[in-house]
């Protein structure tokens, strides 16, 4: 079997490889699979893109699977819960921007604006 090839900024981390590989650069247009793109790639402000793969897996987990509907409820105790998790990144203004993009999510859904098509 022959070695695909690939771009130099993914190395030989078998989580990177696998990302390259299967996820990018390749068009997605299910809506809360975009919804947990623009959640993530709003994490990494100052950060490489590898600590938000390790980590997504916890972010999935604390944030209820990037389900919008869930994550528009949350209040400040569970903002609080949040900046307590090692599995994420503990910064305020970004555990609030996922609360944000939740909101903004609904309210195009709201409006009859499907995600994908907005994106």
């Amino acid at each position: 079997m022959e070695t695909p090839e690939r771009c130099p900024w993914c190395g030989n981390d078998p989580l990177y490889v696998h990302y390259h590989d299967t996820v990018w650069g390749r068009p997605e247009y299910d809506t809360l699979a975009l919804f947990e793109k623009l959640c993530l790639d709003g994490q990494q402000a100052g950060l490489s893109w590898i600590t938000i793969l390790r980590k997504q897996e916890s972010y999935r987990a604390a944030y209820d699977h990037f389900d919008p509907e869930k994550i528009v409820h949350y209040d400040d105790a569970r903002v609080k819960q949040l900046l307590a998790d090692p599995g994420i990144i503990r910064n305020r203004l970004k555990v609030r921007s996922i609360i944000k993009n939740a909101r903004a999510y609904l309210e195009l859904q709201d409006k009859g604006i499907g995600f994908s098509d907005f994106l």
